[in-house]
């Protein structure tokens, strides 16, 4: 079906426009440009945008926003945007050194604004663990081993997209800040974020009765790095991580023995991997206590187009799929 962009854009083509506006008034334009700086909001712009928008996003499946080095394809992209959509949280460290690197002029979106963030011990924050620089590699300027900032999550947990109710909200300011950019289409985007928020109002009251379902006693889980705060507030587990909010952090033998004995003592059914951190300590912890490693879980990306999270949907599909099984003892 030709659209009216596709119209707009055949037009143009033709040169039928040649500077003029169409009768009602409206002139022929580019795609917006959009950056999402991770997988999981790259996917939900996408949701909402569909392919009215030209969307880049920065770190891509299986990669690990903690650590991100920007490169100067990221500096190019964002600086040429429309829109730049952050998690916020302080989640992406290196993002203000990026826009500025990049000199971008666009609109910045915090898609956490609105919901009640997550206070969390900070346990970690004890370590002090550098970030890596924000600047991207310049010729003859290498960045890969030099840590400028000492990084510092603040005092909420950022991984707020791991309660679907949040995730909501990510979708309706996204709509929002798509209809404000590009008025001609709000009421499509608005269409569109209100038909995926009902998808994930329908997958969120799902998963609750799933985990309801198993006794309270059994719903406790190791996973790599506390990214599943907000998943066990909402949904009724408890996690418990070697490593911290960060995948910077490192966790201390002392954490890893305290984690080993409250396993054994509470028989702690299983433990996790994720998609974005080294396995072997996770591993390693299975093997001293005989805990079940019940798989990989996806916590701060996205798997690949092939992989069994390609989507925020399917992400939390799959992951919840993974622990009620490994809860259950099925």
């Amino acid at each position: 079906m030709l659209t009216r962009r596709h119209f707009l854009a055949a037009a143009a083509t033709l040169g039928l426009l040649a500077g003029a506006a169409m009768p009602n008034g409206a002139f022929a334009h580019e795609d917006l440009k959009v950056v999402a700086s991770f997988s999981i909001l790259g996917d939900m712009v996408r949701e909402v945008a569909g392919n009215d928008v030209a969307l880049t996003t920065l770190v891509g499946p299986d990669g690990d926003a903690h650590v991100y080095e920007p490169t100067p394809a990221d500096v190019k992209a964002v600086a040429g945007a429309d829109i730049v959509f952050v998690n916020g949280l302080a989640f992406e460290g290196w993002m203000p050194r990026l826009l500025e690197a990049s000199g971008f002029k666009g609109k910045m979106v915090v898609v956490s604004d609105g919901i009640t963030p997550r206070e969390w011990d900070g346990e970690d924050e004890d370590h002090d663990h550098a970030h890596g620089t924000a600047e991207p590699a310049e010729a003859g300027h290498d960045h890969a081993h030099e840590h400028a900032d000492a990084h510092d999550h603040g005092e909420f947990d950022p991984h707020a997209w791991q309660n679907l109710g949040n995730g909501i909200v990510y979708v309706g300011n996204i709509a929002r800040a798509l209809g404000e950019a590009d008025p001609d289409h709000a009421a499509e985007y608005q269409a569109a974020g209100e038909a995926y928020a009902a998808t994930l109002k329908s997958l969120d009251e799902r998963i609750r009765a799933e985990i309801a379902a198993i006794p309270e006693a059994r719903r406790k889980v190791v996973t790599s790095h506390d990214a599943f705060g907000y998943f066990g507030a909402a949904y009724g587990i408890e996690f418990i991580a070697p490593q911290g909010v960060s995948t910077e952090a490192e966790a201390s033998a002392g954490d890893v023995a305290a984690i080993i004995e409250q396993i054994r003592a509470e028989k702690i059914p299983a433990v996790f991997v994720e998609n974005i951190t080294d396995p072997r300590l996770v591993e390693q912890i299975a093997r001293e206590t005989g805990a079940v490693v019940g798989g990989e879980l996806y916590s701060d990306a996205l798997s690949g187009p092939d992989g069994p999270a390609p989507t925020y949907v399917k992400m939390f599909e799959f992951n919840a799929a993974a622990l009620t099984k490994a809860l259950a003892g099925s």
